[in-house]
């Protein structure tokens, strides 16, 4: 029980010490937003633009695909509602 008791005790206290290391080096590396200096860092910003203004793109070419889409089902329903009435009559 005392083995079990201790393991635990150590573990606790290895994380504790590792999570605090971790929250004291956070807000020093978080400083200078968009400050830093490191290639790929930079690099890695870099593509995230491009991939924010590639889904963009993306975003406005489905909404003028839908809205073709729906003038092409509308004008579909249109043609198939007459061509009902015209066997109702």
């Amino acid at each position: 029980m005392k083995k079990i008791i201790a393991t635990f005790l150590l573990c606790t206290g290895v994380l504790a010490t590792t999570s605090w290391a971790q929250t004291a080096s956070g807000p020093a590396a978080n400083a200078a937003p968009g400050g830093n200096s490191d290639e790929i860092v930079k690099m890695h910003q870099q593509v995230a633009a491009a991939n924010r203004a590639y889904d963009r793109k993306v975003s406005a070419a489905k909404r003028v695909y839908n809205e073709q889409k729906a003038a092409a089902a509308k004008v579909r329903d249109e043609a198939i509602a007459a061509a009902h009435s015209g066997v109702d009559q």
